[in-house]
């Protein structure tokens, strides 16, 4: 990934290797003394510092791992690697969004295994879930005229959903999962488009109104605030067109936090109110199992929606 990209010093990446091996044995002080070691050989080199706050963060050194965090920043001003929302957490703030930059390198980084990954080991369903829930609301042999499929990654909801569109359209934020979707060949249209942004930004439009269905399988666990997003959608979607997605499920009862993995979860009562703050009207909720992670199973819950 990303954040293992080499310094360039030898002697520097052999330090941040043997860092790891202590913090995987459990001593992570000792990793991250030993990983401040090799950053005054490469002082400039932003994955090590990333790696220096997270071992830091490990061994409960708030104060060096926040400080580590930010000099990430200050090399990386577009944070690919996500720094800002690691000292959120260290601080205890949520911050509506994660920067886009992030999401891409997350994702781009993560394209030539996420199948493998998602689906075989972490029991990833949510595409065959999601795709159940929108048959079972308009039954076995509907077909929709234009279906769009926002942050389709590498194309499992389109596999699901394909054979019940004629037209099926895909959308994500990185260029890598496009290269994948494509190779499925079951997509209509492919673009690279950010959600997280107002919809003359978002690079989704052509023709607005224009589907019938429109699926979000697993994306808006990257967002906190879910206003852009559902705008783009209410200003794709045709009057009495569907909306099917899913969100970590949030233990709060309002409202969405930032968990420890870098997602989001949102409780149900905060999506319900802004579906309807967009004109959009709840139609099914389903609560089920997402993933695993860390070998604990991750509460989520998939939406279908109507436009009013």
């Amino acid at each position: 990934m990303t954040r293992n990209l080499p310094s360039g010093d030898i002697t520097a990446d052999r330090r941040a290797e043997y860092a790891r091996m202590l913090s995987l044995s459990g001593d992570h002080a000792a990793a991250a003394d030993l990983m401040a070691q090799a950053m005054e050989l490469v002082p400039d080199w932003a994955a090590g510092w990333l790696q220096l706050g997270e071992l830091a963060e490990k061994a409960g050194e708030t104060d060096r791992a926040t400080a580590a965090l930010k000099h990430v920043l200050s090399l990386d001003g577009d944070d690919v690697f996500g720094a800002g929302l690691r000292i959120a957490l260290i601080e205890g703030v949520v911050p509506p969004l994660p920067p886009s930059a992030y999401v891409a390198g997350l994702f781009n980084d993560y394209a030539g295994r996420f199948d493998e990954s998602l689906v075989r080991k972490l029991g990833y369903s949510i595409p065959g879930r999601l795709s159940a829930l929108v048959r079972a609301h308009v039954g076995h042999g509907h077909r929709f005229a234009d279906a769009v499929d926002l942050g389709c990654g590498t194309g499992l909801f389109g596999a699901e959903i394909a054979g019940s569109c004629f037209r099926l359209e895909g959308y994500d934020i990185a260029d890598a999962m496009l290269a994948k979707a494509a190779a499925k060949t079951i997509y209509n249209h492919l673009g690279r488009a950010d959600i997280s942004l107002p919809p003359e930004q978002s690079g989704l439009f052509g023709q607005t109104r224009r589907a019938d269905l429109v699926s979000a399988a697993d994306v808006m666990i990257y967002l906190g605030d879910l206003d852009a997003a559902f705008t783009n959608v209410a200003t794709l979607i045709r009057p009495s067109g569907l909306f099917a997605f899913s969100v970590e499920k949030s233990g709060a009862e309002t409202g969405f936090e930032l968990r420890s993995s870098l997602r989001y979860a949102h409780s149900e009562a905060h999506v319900v109110s802004a579906l309807h703050a967009h004109g959009l009207e709840t139609a099914a909720i389903e609560e089920t199992v997402i993933r695993a992670d860390a070998g604990e199973p991750v509460a989520g819950l998939l939406f279908l929606a109507r436009k009013a």
